[in-house]
């Protein structure tokens, strides 16, 4: 059965990936566009050792081109499982199932490219298997039959072209339902000028922009924030590995234990890696976002940066401070959450009389005792679409003064199903953050309400702001991204800030 008729496209010729090789992938020679020089020098081992992955790629050249040469990313081929366009399964390269791409072999590159004489290395070049789909297979037959696979992250560098946006909402169905099914983080490019295009599109997954490349905007045809972050590349063909890459070092530090004893099994659950990678996201100038509308159209939730990522997960789980039921708002009392963290966590309407009420987590921070003057708060929340179902829970992300009770910031998008806060100028004192859970009526009813229960994941990180020295007033644009990821490192690792 085939589910689209939509063309795999690719999202950028050869010639782009020759030209721009060098773009990013100096990550050991002084240029560290997106944390991974600083993550290594913290930890080397930090390398997605142990992850299986895969990589779909659309045919490329002839009629069987979609395939990564070992060789072109210093991988061993023992690493790679070749699966082509009928289900053919080769473990050898060269094979009869496919040919090589050379598209294929700069996106191997950047996602898993081991250090040799002649290529550079990718972000997480332990991997431990690499899947290589073709990836109209992969989509109609793996994604639409809902049939299990090894791996956790999967990187898609291109693009269904489709005929209207009924056929995208399709496609956008079939991936989340995968995802919410087997928990697994699909990585896709948005597309490189238009339209948002799917798989990017999907709910469940990261939709990846190019940061000074070329690169589709949103938002989505139906209003929905997309792109969910960025990376610096020419195109979204070559972004788009360097978040999967991110989310295979998440993905190895969570199984390992560096979240924490006891939280491994929720540190490496989708939503959380989500909501970490978006949470260390970089703003650059000209960044922004509105209550109703959380990711920035351009931008999402901004630069990716594994560094400030994987310092965030590092900070560990923390639960709730305290529930309420009714009317948000805040509370004043209850445990003290630390300053940076994450947490996985339910949250449940209670249905009363026919009609679901409103239910909110609390999460206290105490900043009073603070020397820096002043904070600037990044929190992302992240939920899934569940399977099966068109519409999704309606989560709500506040940020309070705990002392005065009156509200600061909030991002309360009925739409999507992904909240941020970036609240900057923040004074020391009591705050309260806030998940709250939307009440009504089932859907079923026409109402607002998918399920009574719904799991989240919550990023947050409350950053210092150190007082101002002159050097900071040379290019004020690019030294302020500088800042925004150096102020994460100051907290959670010490290593200082420029």
């Amino acid at each position: 059965m085939r589910y689209i008729d939509g063309v795999m496209k690719l999202l950028a010729p050869l010639v782009a990936a020759t030209l721009f090789a060098g773009a990013v992938e100096g990550f050991g020679q002084g240029s560290d566009p997106i944390g991974v020089s600083a993550l290594r020098a913290y930890d080397p081992t930090l390398t997605g050792s142990g992850v299986v992955v895969a990589q779909a790629e659309a045919i490329y050249s002839g009629s069987d081109g979609f395939e990564v040469n070992p060789s072109a990313t210093g991988q061993s081929g023992s690493n790679f499982v070749y699966i082509g366009e009928n289900g053919s399964v080769a473990t050898g390269y060269p094979n009869s199932v496919g040919s090589e791409s050379g598209h294929a072999d700069h996106v191997g590159e950047l996602f898993y490219g081991d250090v040799n004489t002649s290529d550079p290395e990718g972000v997480a070049p332990g991997v431990s298997e690499i899947y290589n789909y073709e990836a109209d297979y992969f989509v109609n037959t793996i994604v639409g039959n809902e049939t299990a696979i090894s791996a956790r992250i999967v990187n898609q560098s291109f693009v269904a072209t489709t005929g209207d946006n009924a056929e995208q909402a399709q496609i956008e169905q079939m991936y989340d339902n995968y995802a919410a099914r087997y928990n697994t983080l699909f990585i896709s490019a948005v597309g490189n000028g238009g339209q948002v295009y799917a798989p990017g599109s999907a709910y469940n997954g990261i939709g990846v922009a190019a940061y000074g490349g070329a690169s589709s905007t949103g938002p989505t045809y139906d209003g929905r924030s997309k792109p969910d972050i960025t990376a610096p590349e020419a195109a979204t063909s070559f972004s788009t590995p360097l978040v999967a890459g991110a989310a295979a070092i998440l993905l190895q530090a969570a199984e390992r234990g560096d979240a924490g004893t006891g939280t491994e099994s929720n540190a490496s659950d989708a939503r959380v890696l989500k909501a970490l990678l978006l949470n260390g996201g970089v703003k650059p100038p000209g960044w922004t976002h509105t209550d109703t509308a959380p990711l920035d159209p351009n931008y999402g939730a901004g630069i990716l940066n594994v560094d400030n990522s994987y310092m965030n997960l590092r900070a560990g789980e923390h639960g709730i401070s305290g529930a309420t039921s009714g009317s948000v708002g805040s509370i004043a009392s209850g445990s003290i959450v630390p300053d940076e963290g994450w947490d996985f966590a339910s949250i449940s309407t209670a249905k009363v009389s026919g009609s679901y009420t409103a239910e909110s987590n609390h999460y206290l921070f105490d900043l009073t005792g603070a020397t820096a003057p002043e904070f600037t708060l990044t929190s992302t929340l992240t939920w899934d679409r569940h399977n099966g179902q068109t519409d999704i829970n309606n989560l709500d992300l506040y940020l309070f003064d705990a002392t005065t009770g009156t509200d600061v910031a909030v991002s309360d998008s009925t739409i999507d199903n992904v909240q941020e806060l970036y609240v900057q100028d923040l004074a020391p004192g009591n705050y309260d953050l806030v998940v709250m859970k939307a009440g009504g009526t089932s859907v079923n009813s026409g109402g607002t309400v998918v399920s009574g229960a719904e799991s989240y994941a919550l990023a947050f990180n409350f950053a210092p702001v150190p007082e101002p020295s002159a050097g900071w007033l040379v290019g004020p644009g690019v030294v302020a991204m500088m800042l925004v990821a150096n102020r994460r490192k100051l907290r959670a690792g010490g290593r200082g800030v420029i």
